[in-house]
């Protein structure tokens, strides 16, 4: 469903470089607000894709949005960051930051923009770092940059895979870091129309604030994932469990389902870096150590369980087991398969010898050989059929589709019933009536 157009507000030139996920979302959303913006990419093949309306990655009501954004003349791609700058009074820089083996951010792709922009901007203008970036990188972009008459500010995302049209549009709150605030309240009129709050800060705090988010709702997760184990354990029901306890206003229901474990683009590399953000800084962030480590340790635990519910030791050899997997994204709603969690367990699986099969409504072979190429994975483009003669079946993304399959059939195409559900999708009692025997997170 394409978003209603917002009310009316100063339109502006706007810069987005980089066509990625918060790139081109930032983008498009722009455009909608009525803004006028040029996007800029290195890559001719993305260019030219998205000039012709084609969207790169799977994002829900990204397309239509883009679709609406060239019709209405408001969005035009351009290969090259210094095309895209000349008429521009914000620059917004949507550029890759990925985690080096130290876990520390790669600055490169920020760094050499600004020196490639630097010399094409108009006095005046604002660079907008939309990045997640450690502490100080809005100071280092300035000094790439080498102009004086150019502001530059931290404006973090905040945008989550398969909602961030919606998280852009409709945002809990805007963050503006800058030390000079006729800039910060410039880019704060960018977003007149969409009624959030608008916090304003220094750039130090703005940049913390994205890490402290992301590596929180990671803790957040890790905890509910060992409460299910501790549910299982004692047994109680984790879905009871964590709905009593969501009631509480102070802790929410959101982001209170056990799982695989979390990843994606941002939590993995959030946390670490913010890890060694305050290990540089000398303190021993030891709370989000164990975070990551119980994030680990719940991947094992996944793999483990099913093996186990085929008869397997625990860790031990899984030589000829075969697994149906359905998921493969590391959330539902996207294609984005960095640092999924249902490819950690199935590369335990696969690791232990276990033949591995998977399903994944927008994840094709190629796909997983392009993102991820290595991987001792099968990928089949039925759900059904990755299941025929299979040992066990494992849930590993919430699929909607999933919770509307017939499990009767699967039932009759598995060699044995038996299927382990880390989303809790499956209706509980319908697996029991069909005699699966069932591990579902928690319960």
């Amino acid at each position: 469903m394409t978003p209603a157009a917002p009310t009316s507000a100063p339109s502006r030139n706007v810069a987005v470089i980089g066509a990625g996920y918060v790139g081109l979302t930032s983008a498009v959303c722009f455009a909608h607000l009525g803004h006028t913006v040029v996007c800029a990419d290195n890559n001719p093949d993305k260019v030219a894709s998205l000039a012709a309306g084609h969207v790169t990655h799977h994002e829900p009501g990204l397309a239509d949005l883009l679709a609406q954004s060239l019709a209405s003349g408001r969005l035009k791609f351009v290969l090259g960051a210094a095309t895209a700058v000349t008429d521009a009074e914000f620059i917004y820089l949507c550029l890759p930051t990925p985690m080096l083996v130290d876990g520390r951010p790669d600055l490169g792709y920020l760094t050499g923009v600004a020196d490639e922009i630097g010399p094409h901007l108009l006095a005046d203008a604002v660079v907008v770092n939309k990045s997640t970036v450690p502490v100080g990188a809005t100071r280092l972009v300035a000094q790439h940059l080498g102009r004086s008459d150019v502001a530059v500010v931290s404006n973090p995302e905040f945008l989550r895979e398969g909602q961030a049209i919606n998280d852009f549009l409709h945002p809990d709150r805007v963050v503006i870091g800058s030390e000079d605030s006729s800039a910060a309240i410039r880019v704060g009129e960018l977003f007149a129309s969409v009624g959030a709050p608008v916090v304003v800060t220094d750039p130090v705090s703005a940049e913390t604030i994205k890490y402290a988010a992301n590596a929180f709702l990671a803790t957040k997760l890790s905890f509910v994932n060992a409460v299910a184990a501790v549910c299982e354990a004692v047994g109680a029901d984790a879905d009871d469990v964590l709905l009593g306890v969501g009631y509480d206003h102070r802790v929410g229901h959101d982001f209170l389902r056990p799982g695989p474990g979390w990843g994606g683009s941002c939590f993995p590399k959030d946390t670490r870096a913010l890890l060694h953000m305050a290990r540089d800084a000398g303190y021993e962030f030891d709370l989000l150590q164990a975070v990551l480590d119980a994030n680990d340790d719940q991947f094992t635990r996944v793999a483990n369980k099913v093996t186990a519910i085929a008869g397997r030791p625990a860790g031990g050899d899984a030589t000829g087991l075969v697994v149906a997997a359905w998921g493969l994204a590391f959330k539902a709603n996207t294609d984005d398969l960095r640092e999924s969690p249902a490819l950690a367990v199935l590369q335990r699986l696969a690791d232990a010898g276990a033949v591995v099969r998977a399903y994944d409504p927008v994840i094709t072979a190629a796909h997983l050989n392009t993102q991820t190429p290595g991987l001792d994975i099968a990928v089949v483009d039925d759900p059904y059929a990755v299941c025929e003669g299979a040992d066990v079946l494992v849930v590993l993304t919430e699929w909607d589709e999933f919770r509307y399959l017939d499990m009767a059939k699967v039932a009759d195409m598995l060699a044995a019933p038996r299927v382990v559900d880390t989303r809790n999708v499956l209706d509980r009692n319908a697996l029991q009536r069909l005699g699966f025997t069932a591990d579902l997170l928690g319960r």
